[in-house]
């Protein structure tokens, strides 16, 4: 008879996958190390200003894009004039090398939304920044001008800030191109740039200028703004980063616990060959 032995081969397996499940619960997931997925949506009126990709960081504060009343650097310039942020990125990655940062959406329409997920130490980059360029404009765009403004994450890693939401009296004026239709991306050519040489403001008035005029995606514009209302989210969701630890743990339970059960099948070929 063959029974007994059977049963302790099937009691040992048993064990083991327990004791790895006991293990893997008791290692908790990373307080420090999560995946963030970021979701960006504008929320402006059909017909109205859409949005270049958004340039995005999760930081420790040292980067500072532009200042409100300051001359506007090529970091910013490279966003407000174009969108495609190239020196923006670069002047993040030269100021804070451990930083997270990526750059999400196309153009985005009126409606439209688009998501990104990043994975974030939240222990050394718990601040965000972002930017992004205003069509149509010569020269207008989003962001923060303070690095410390969002502060996603608290000391145990909790996400303490889910949205952020912008408003068109919070739409920014690089101050670094001449106003002119003729000359702005989305309804214009944004190749025939004028120097204008002025400072940082805030400027969502003069986008009503832009009404009537047909855009690159083929709608006729108007503005339709007020100073309060909203034009564009940034909203975060987490979820956790099991601790490498405890992958190797659940591999090499995986495997002891196959292990057991392919000696179990090849005990039983076994027996059932040997007479009783």
């Amino acid at each position: 008879m063959h029974s007994t032995p059977r049963r302790s081969r099937l009691s040992a397996t048993l064990a083991v996958a327990g004791a790895l499940s006991a293990a893997l619960a008791a290692v908790p997931a990373s307080a420090a190390l999560v995946d963030v997925t970021v979701t960006v949506q504008n929320l402006a009126p059909a017909n109205g200003i859409a949005f270049a990709p958004l340039h995005l960081g999760f930081h420790g504060g040292s980067f500072d894009a532009f200042n409100l009343g300051g001359v506007a650097t090529e970091p910013i310039i490279s966003v407000a004039e174009g969108g495609a942020g190239g020196a923006w990125q670069a002047a993040f990655a030269a100021a804070d090398p451990t930083a997270t940062r990526g750059t999400v959406g196309g153009l985005l329409l009126p409606g439209a939304s688009s998501s990104l997920t990043l994975r974030v130490d939240t222990t050394l980059n718990p601040l965000f920044s972002f930017a992004g360029m205003v069509v149509p404009s010569n020269d207008f765009f989003i962001g923060n001008d303070s690095p410390t403004e969002y502060r996603l994450f608290d000391a145990s890693g909790a996400l303490t800030l889910p949205t952020i939401t912008v408003r068109a009296n919070e739409i920014w004026d690089a101050g670094s191109e001449v106003f002119d239709p003729a000359a702005a991306a989305f309804v214009g050519n944004n190749d025939l740039r004028t120097p204008q040489n002025s400072v940082v403001a805030f400027n969502f008035g003069e986008l009503a200028a832009f009404n009537g005029l047909s855009t690159g995606a083929g709608y006729t514009f108007n503005s339709g703004l007020s100073a309060g209302s909203e034009v564009y989210r940034i909203s975060f969701e987490v979820s956790a980063v099991p601790e490498p630890g405890s992958m190797a743990l659940l591999t090499a339970g995986l495997l002891a616990v196959g292990f057991l059960a392919r000696r179990r099948r090849e005990a039983d070929t076994s027996g059932a060959m040997t007479p009783a």
